[in-house]
Order: C-alpha cells, then sequence, then structure tokens
C-alpha cells in the first residue's frame, strides 16, 4: 500500500523556505504547495505567515521580478502580463507597481525589436495574411492593440 508522505509544520515551513528562495513565488503558489503536501488549512495559514515574516514571500517582489523577467526575456506586452499575474491572484496595486518599472522607451524599443523581428521571419507572400500573422503574434504577446495595428500598418504597406 502507498502512503502519502506526511510533514510537521516544521519540515513544511523548511521546504517551503527553500522553494521560495529558489525562485520568488506568489502566495497562489506557495498555497498550492502546501496544499500538494497534505497540510491542513490551519498548518498552510501558519506557514504562510512564518514567510511572509521573514520574508520569503513577498507579493510586490514577486511581481516586480516577475514582469522585469517576462518583459524582458519573453517581450511580453503590459496586457498579457496584467493577465498572468491577476490568474495568480496579485493585487491591483502590485499589479500596477511593477509595471510602472518598465521604463516607456524601453517598451516601445522592445516591441518594436519584436514587432520587426518577426515580420522579417513570416515566410507568406501574401502581404494581407503576412500583415494579420504579425498582429495575432504581438496581441497573444499581449501588446496594446493601438501599437500593434500602427506597427502592422507601417511594416506592410
Amino acid at each position: 500500500m502507498h502512503t502519502k508522505k506526511t510533514y510537521t509544520v516544521q519540515e513544511a515551513t523548511s521546504k517551503l523556505e527553500h522553494y521560495c528562495a529558489y525562485q520568488e513565488r506568489c502566495h497562489k503558489e506557495v498555497r498550492e504547495k502546501l496544499v500538494t503536501m497534505h497540510m491542513i488549512p490551519e498548518a498552510i495559514d501558519v506557514i504562510i505567515v512564518h514567510l511572509l515574516k521573514h520574508n520569503f514571500l513577498n507579493e510586490e517582489r514577486f511581481a516586480k521580478t516577475f514582469v522585469s523577467g517576462k518583459f524582458r526575456i519573453k517581450a511580453w506586452g503590459r496586457r498579457r502580463l496584467t493577465f498572468e499575474l491577476k490568474k495568480k491572484d496579485i493585487s491591483k496595486v502590485n499589479i500596477n507597481q511593477a509595471l510602472a518599472e518598465i521604463e516607456d522607451a524601453e517598451y516601445i524599443e522592445v516591441f518594436n525589436n519584436l514587432a520587426e523581428k518577426r515580420a522579417n521571419s513570416i515566410t507568406e507572400t501574401n502581404t494581407y495574411k503576412k500583415r494579420q500573422k504579425l498582429i495575432d503574434y504581438l496581441l497573444y504577446r499581449g501588446w496594446e492593440s493601438h501599437l500593434v495595428y500602427e506597427k502592422a500598418r507601417e511594416l506592410f504597406r
């Protein structure tokens, strides 16, 4: 018979300190991890309070790290970043603070580089289809539609 591993609050706390130290986590991820470890709700609350008190868990820091990473590495636009953070139950305040860290000039530069690189890699010969593929790609990446349509018009006249 397969018995599920059980953890004392101490063991679980220590495990989650490592989990949070390894990579920034949000409350939702930590709570889900504790649920998969079969911790009872009371223990989960105790552990989360401990992690918050000892700064292993910090939602504002998580939001800023998430935004900066996904923006710089995956070139996600503000809409996608907001959507993904909302899925993780991050507060509007923390989302807005994190997005405010992106300089407008850098935002536009990343957008233009991404759009131009993508436009050059589309093999479609039909200009209309080519424009549509670029638009779909950029919208999926979470870039604002006014930027996307303007850029598509500029690149494919």
